[in-house]
């Protein structure tokens, strides 16, 4: 371990996050009076009662986020005479593109600064050579007079915040329920950095800090994690109540099915890890210019996805045809760069409907899906017919009404699996295939 998480001195502030721990644990005497549980001491946190600690308990409950809470926090403890000058919150987060994110704060700042860290950084020298490294293998604080001369057991981040002008360096774990430790930090830039008694009242707020952080910390996660799964749109439903069995709205939407080809087939000769990255690269094509455009998809159905476009915006269906447009270019692409690795091009089928669904909740007492359903829903399966009539992408008559576009020609009507009368079916001008 490094001396200066150690340093000769610092014992004291060490500790503080526990201060008057030693004392009190092994010594409290507690007797059952009355029914009532009698203790023998006032308790030992907060050390001493001050501006900042009574804000954070008592004046940030209408704050929904976490990083607005952390810039106030700073702006006080300067405020106070502290001098903070740089301070870094660092969580880990569940998100299926980024390990965590970094959240800075400078004075000046019109805002924190938020920023993305990559899987893979505890794998690189980067992370390995740093405070938050040794705080997350067990150190109780990792501290450096910035103004005392560079060594060899110096981590580099010290010499990018000399040049900063900052003199001082403390970091801390920032404990959370059930084990979860992430890291804060703080950088002087007076002359001497902080002294002992500044120290040790950041100490003693941490606890205050971790607790009223967690909390937003885990309102987000939830919401990040609805989203991953369900799609904003829907999580935001759910969060704001729409979580009864039954439960639900009649809206207009754009439903979309996209389908691809073949995949029986590929999934019983590849191999099982080829077959996934086969997957993510076609869904990562079809679903970006869907999600670009306003989309949002519900559900990914084995090798097929299920895409809404809610009328609330004018503009819907002419996005959706974007979309759509899009992720027949993008899907051009890549099969022209399997081509070019010897692989077999992908076939895929898109039907594009509009109408009314019931948006909401469907499912046993326990188990519930969120999802859409309704005979637009239906109408949208006409993704079915796209081998038969040589087509990637059909849509129905009445969306091509709704969107008026020129791209779009008359193919004839067909009977569909569920609707008592065939659909009329449109298709792009530009592709092969009957048209009438």
């Amino acid at each position: 371990m490094r001396s200066d998480s150690t340093k000769p001195g610092s014992a004291d502030i060490d500790d503080s996050r526990n201060l008057g721990q030693e004392d009190d644990v092994g010594s409290r005497s507690e007797s059952q009076s009355g029914g009532q549980v009698q203790a023998d001491h006032p308790g030992y946190w907060p050390r001493r009662r001050t501006s900042v600690l009574d804000w954070l308990i008592n004046e940030t409950r209408q704050e929904r986020f976490l990083d607005n809470i952390f810039g106030e926090f700073c702006l006080r403890l300067r405020a106070d005479g502290i001098p903070v000058a740089r301070a870094v919150m660092q969580l880990r987060i569940l998100h299926p593109q980024w390990f965590g994110t970094r959240v800075l704060w400078r004075p000046g700042m019109k805002a924190t600064e938020l920023q993305n860290i990559e899987y893979g950084i505890t794998e690189t020298d980067t992370y390995r050579n740093s405070p938050v490294a040794a705080l997350h293998s067990g150190s109780r604080q990792v501290r450096k007079r910035l103004e005392e001369p560079s060594s060899d057991q110096d981590y580099p981040i010290y010499a990018e915040m000399r040049r900063e002008g900052l003199t001082d360096y403390v970091a801390w774990p920032l404990d959370y329920t059930l084990g979860k430790r992430y890291v804060v930090s703080f950088a002087a830039d007076r002359r001497g950095g902080f002294n002992e008694d500044e120290l040790a009242l950041l100490a003693d707020i941490l606890p205050a800090l971790s607790l009223v952080t967690e909390v937003r910390f885990k309102n987000r996660l939830a919401r990040r994690l609805l989203e991953t799964y369900v799609g904003p749109h829907a999580s935001e439903q759910i969060l704001s109540g729409l979580i009864t069995r039954g439960g639900g709205v009649t809206i207009t939407a754009v439903i979309m099915i996209c389908d691809l080809r073949g995949f029986t087939a590929i999934s019983e000769l590849w191999p099982r890890d080829d077959v996934i990255s086969l997957l993510n690269e076609y869904f990562e094509v079809v679903s970006a210019p869907l999600e670009r455009h306003g989309g949002e998809i519900l559900k990914f159905i084995g090798d097929g996805l299920f895409a809404i476009f809610p009328l609330d915006r004018s503009t819907a269906c002419a996005d959706a045809l974007m979309a759509v447009s899009d992720a027949r270019q993008g899907m051009a692409a890549l099969n022209e760069r399997r081509s070019g690795r010897g692989l077999e091009p992908f076939g895929y089928g898109i039907g594009v409907n509009v109408g009314d669904v019931m948006y909401g909740n469907i499912g046993t007492s326990s188990r519930l899906d969120f999802t859409v359903i309704g005979p637009a829903v239906n109408a949208a399966r006409l993704e079915g017919l796209t081998k038969h009539l040589g087509r990637t992408v059909l849509f129905s008559g009445g969306f091509a009404a709704m969107v008026e576009d020129r791209s779009l020609r008359r193919l004839g009507s067909y009977p569909l699996r569920g609707l008592g009368e065939p659909l009329e079916v449109f298709g792009f001008t530009d592709e092969e295939g009957p048209g009438v």
